[in-house]
């Protein structure tokens, strides 16, 4: 079926800012989650770039509160184990027919990346009206979902790629943006020393940017 919209703004309007998370070691995916859900950033965002996404995925699942989704979501095999780790959204950096015909036959909704009219138009005709744009600064930032707002005036965005507090401040602030996309909430550093507390305070910053 088409993107069900409902859902995918259900979730995506409860933080201004999705955590985009790489990581690799399982043991820091609870601890991760709960600092991000503690600063008031449920809305997670696992990338399928490492070899353990998955099982992250599942145990940031089981914390209280926490919306666990993929990224870098390409194939339907990625889907269907998106769903089996008990995602409740996926993200793709592009889109693609095979991507889109895919996701008609999951229970979850697609949030998929595009960079340009022509792509957002073709997400678009498919019953997609929340898209993530990608990569976000090197496609031009903020002047140019500015830019879209007219012309593309029944979509609405989550911007991610290079994006940093400041930046995304500019984001929050147009009507075709309902959230941003980010990795600055988790410094490598305080993953790697598990410093939970500092990203639980920089989780909480990124929370009060909109409002």
């Amino acid at each position: 079926m088409p993107q069900d919209a409902a859902a995918i703004r259900s979730i995506l309007s409860l933080a201004p800012v999705v955590p985009v998370i790489i990581l690799d070691d399982v043991s820091q995916a609870r601890p991760l989650a709960e600092a991000l859900v503690a600063g008031g950033l449920p809305i997670l965002e696992v990338t399928l770039r490492t070899p353990n996404a998955l099982k992250v995925m599942e145990e940031m699942a089981k914390v209280t509160g926490a919306i666990v989704g993929s990224g870098t979501v390409r194939t339907p095999l990625h889907m269907k184990q998106s769903v089996d780790a008990g995602c409740r959204f996926m993200v793709s950096p592009g889109i693609s027919p095979r991507i889109l015909d895919a996701a008609d036959d999951i229970g979850i909704p697609l949030l998929p990346g595009i960079a340009t009219p022509s792509e957002a138009m073709t997400a678009s005709e498919r019953g997609y009206s929340f898209l993530k744009f990608f990569p976000a600064e090197a496609n031009g930032g903020a002047p140019v979902l500015k830019a879209f707002a007219s012309p593309l005036a029944d979509i609405t965005f989550c911007p991610t790629g290079g994006i940093d507090a400041e930046k995304a401040k500019v984001y929050l602030s147009l009507p075709n943006v309902i959230c941003v996309g980010g990795s600055w909430i988790m410094p490598a550093d305080a993953i790697a020393s598990g410093d939970w507390t500092r990203v639980e305070t920089l989780a909480r910053e990124a929370s009060q940017l909109r409002g």
